[in-house]
C-alpha cells in the first residue's frame, strides 16, 4: 500500500486531475428538483430525520411519526409475488452504510457507484466496470424518483485510507439548504441540497495531517453555526504505529458559508489529540512502535481507527466526544474538558479477535442526563467481550476521571488501582462470562458482545444489540435486563424505536418488528432480500429501510 509520506507526494502529481478530483463532486441532476420548497406553515408540520439519531443527543427513538405497518414484503418481479406497505424502492450501489437521511420533502443516503446513475459521464472504466466512488444520493420523498447525486473519487493511498467500494458511510446532517457529510476522501463537506452542488470542503488530510485508518465516515453535528467532527485518525497499515499523533481526533470547524470561508486559517476553532498525545510524550529518539502495544493496553493510545459520532446536550452544555482509546470525554462548546471516562477495565488487552479492549464504532446517546455507549471493534475482528455504560454527565468536573477505578500504579501491568469515589458510572452490562455453566448455555464466552450500534431508548428501556445479533431490552436505571432475543445473523445496524415499536435489522436479510415494553413480543419477520447494515429511519408517515443495495420507503397503504 501507499505510505502516508507518498499519499502527500501523489496529491503533487496529480494536481492536475486535483482540481477536478479534490473532492471530485461531479453533480449529476436528472432534471429539476422535482419537490419544490414547502410553505412555512407546512414545515412547521413535519417530522423529519435530519441527522444520524435525529437530534444532537443521538437518540434512536421517534416519538413523532405514527402509523408505520407491522409487516410488508418487497415483493419480487422474478417470482411474480407483488408487494405489499412498498410506497416506492429505489436503486443504490453495492454497498450502502449512509443515512437513510429525510429533510424537507428529500431523502439522502451514502452509498457506492457500482450502480452508476449517468452512464454518459466517467463513472465506467475502459473495461466497462463501474468506478469505485463515494457517493451521496437524494432522492425525491414522495415519489423516490432521483433528484441528484455528489460523488467523490477514491484517496489515491489504498485501503489503508480508504477501503474498497465502502462508498460514503458517513449520515448527513441537513440544516435548511445546506447538508453536511464526511467523504470518503477525509472531508467535512457541504453541499445545497436542492441541486447537490458543492458549496465548500474542508480537506482534514490536507489541513490537519490526518490519517484515516480505512475509512472516514464521521456523521458530523452541527451546533451554533460550528461542525464537530470526529477525523477518523487511525494507526498505519501494519496497525504498530500511529503516522499522525499530532494530528486531532476531534474539530471544531466554523460552517462558513463559501469557499473563501473555509480557506482561513481560523476556521477551525478548537482541535484536540487526548487520544494520541501519549506517542508526542515519548523520550527523545524512542521508537513509537515499541510503546505501542503498551499504551494501547493502558488505555494511553488509539487502538486502531475513529469511527464514532459526537453527541451534544444544550441542557448541560456538554459535548460527548468518543476517542479512539476507549474513553469518553466530555467538553463545553468552548472545547474546555469537563470530565473523562475510560469504558474499558483498565487490566484489559487489546487483541482483534481475543481481546477485551475495544474502542467505539458505537455512538453515545445522552437521555435524562446520562451517556449510554458501548464498547465495539471493525467488524472483521469478529465477536468478542464487550461493555455497555451508563455514564452520569453531572459527577465530573475540572477534567477529572470519573472512571469507576483510578490507577495509583502504573509502573506495572495491570496497574494497582483503587475505587473511585467520583464514579459516573450508574450501571454497566457486559465482561467474561466465567460460569461454565451459563457459557455453555448460552455459547458464548461474554455478557455484552462487541457492538456497532447505537441504543434506542424511549419511557427508561433502552434497546441495545451487540455485534452477534443479540437485540437486548433494559432497564435505563438498573440496567436490568428484561429480554434478549438472537437475531442469529450478526448485525451493523441500530434498534430503532417508533410509533409503539422496535425495528431491527441484521445480516440475515431480516427485518424484525418487537412490541415496546418490558416483555418480549415479536411481532414480524420481514425478509428484505439483502443485507441491512444501516439503521432504519421514519418521516412522515414513512418507514425508511435501506439494505446494501436498495432503498424501500415503508407505508401502509389507505
Amino acid at each position: 500500500m501507499t505510505p502516508y509520506s507518498s499519499l502527500k507526494r501523489s496529491f503533487a502529481a496529480t494536481l492536475t486531475i486535483g482540481l477536478i478530483v479534490g473532492a471530485l463532486y461531479l453533480v449529476y441532476r436528472n432534471g429539476a428538483d422535482s419537490n419544490p420548497a414547502l410553505a412555512e406553515d407546512k414545515k412547521a408540520a413535519r417530522q423529519d430525520w435530519i441527522m444520524y439519531g435525529g437530534s444532537t443527543l443521538r437518540n434512536m427513538a421517534n416519538t413523532a411519526v405514527k402509523g408505520l405497518p407491522t409487516e410488508w414484503d418487497v415483493g419480487d418481479p422474478k417470482k411474480k409475488v407483488k408487494s405489499v406497505n412498498i410506497k416506492w424502492v429505489a436503486e443504490l450501489g453495492s454497498k450502502a452504510y449512509g443515512g437513510p437521511i429525510i429533510a424537507d420533502g428529500r431523502v439522502f443516503v451514502g452509498t457506492n457507484n457500482m450502480n452508476p446513475r449517468d452512464k454518459k459521464w466517467a463513472f465506467i472504466d475502459k473495461m466497462g466496470k463501474p468506478v469505485d466512488l463515494g457517493v451521496i444520493m437524494c432522492f425525491d420523498e414522495a415519489t423516490g424518483k432521483f433528484n441528484w447525486q455528489s460523488i467523490h473519487q477514491k484517496l489515491p493511498g489504498g485501503q489503508v485510507i480508504d477501503w474498497p467500494y465502502e462508498g460514503i458511510c458517513s449520515s448527513p446532517h441537513v440544516e435548511g439548504d445546506r447538508m453536511y457529510y464526511v467523504s470518503n476522501r477525509c472531508e467535512v463537506v457541504c453541499v445545497d441540497v436542492k441541486a447537490g452542488a458543492q458549496i465548500w470542503t474542508y480537506d482534514m488530510i490536507d489541513k490537519q495531517k490526518v490519517f484515516p485508518h480505512n475509512i472516514s465516515d464521521c456523521s458530523p453535528l452541527l451546533v451554533d453555526g460550528h461542525l464537530w467532527v470526529v477525523t477518523s485518525n487511525g494507526v498505519n497499515e501494519q496497525h504498530l504505529d500511529v503516522p499522525q499523533p499530532g494530528a486531532p481526533s476531534f474539530i471544531k470547524l466554523k460552517a462558513g458559508k463559501d469557499q473563501k470561508d473555509m480557506d482561513k486559517n481560523d476556521v477551525v476553532v478548537w482541535k484536540e489529540n487526548w487520544p494520541t498525545k501519549k506517542l508526542l510524550q515519548l523520550p527523545k529518539g524512542a521508537n513509537a512502535a515499541n510503546f505501542f502495544k503498551e499504551l494501547v493496553n493502558r488505555g494511553q493510545l488509539i487502538q486502531h481507527g475513529q469511527w464514532a459520532n459526537i453527541a451534544y446536550d444544550k441542557a448541560s452544555g456538554q459535548v460527548i466526544l468518543p476517542g479512539g482509546d476507549g474513553w469518553i470525554y466530555s467538553v463545553d462548546l468552548n472545547g474546555n474538558l469537563i470530565w473523562k471516562f475510560d469504558c474499558n477495565p483498565r487490566d484489559a488487552k487489546y487483541a482483534l479477535r481475543t481481546g477485551e479492549r475495544s474502542d467505539f464504532i458505537s455512538t453515545p446517546v445522552i437521555y435524562k442526563n446520562r451517556v449510554y455507549i458501548g464498547t465495539g471493534q471493525d467488524p472483521e475482528h469478529g465477536t468478542g467481550i464487550g461493555h455497555f455504560w451508563c455514564i452520569d454527565m453531572g459527577k465530573g468536573m475540572n477534567g477529572e476521571d470519573v472512571s469507576p477505578d483510578l490507577v495509583t500504579d502504573d509502573t506495572v501491568f495491570p496497574p494497582k488501582t483503587k475505587k473511585n469515589p467520583k464514579s459516573a458510572a450508574v450501571w454497566h452490562y457486559g465482561g467474561e462470562i466465567t460460569d461454565a455453566k451459563l457459557r455453555k448455555k448460552l455459547q458464548r464466552n461474554y455478557y455484552f458482545g462487541r457492538t456497532m450500534s447505537t441504543a434506542a431508548i424511549h419511557e427508561d428501556l433502552v434497546y441495545i444489540s451487540d455485534l452477534n445479533g443479540i437485540l437486548r431490552c433494559m432497564d435505563a436505571n438498573s440496567g436490568e435486563v428484561n429480554w434478549e432475543f438472537d437475531t442469529e445473523g450478526e448485525t451493523w445496524s441500530s434498534p430503532y424505536y417508533v410509533d409503539g415499536k422496535v425495528y431491527f435489522g441484521n445480516d440475515s436479510k431480516t427485518l424484525f418488528v418487537f412490541e415496546h415494553g418490558k416483555k418480549l413480543n415479536k411481532l414480524a419477520e420481514n425478509e428484505m432480500g439483502a443485507r441491512i447494515r444501516a439503521t432504519p429511519s421514519a418521516a412522515n408517515g414513512v418507514l425508511y429501510v435501506m439494505t446494501e443495495s436498495k432503498l424501500y420507503a415503508i407505508a401502509t397503504k389507505k
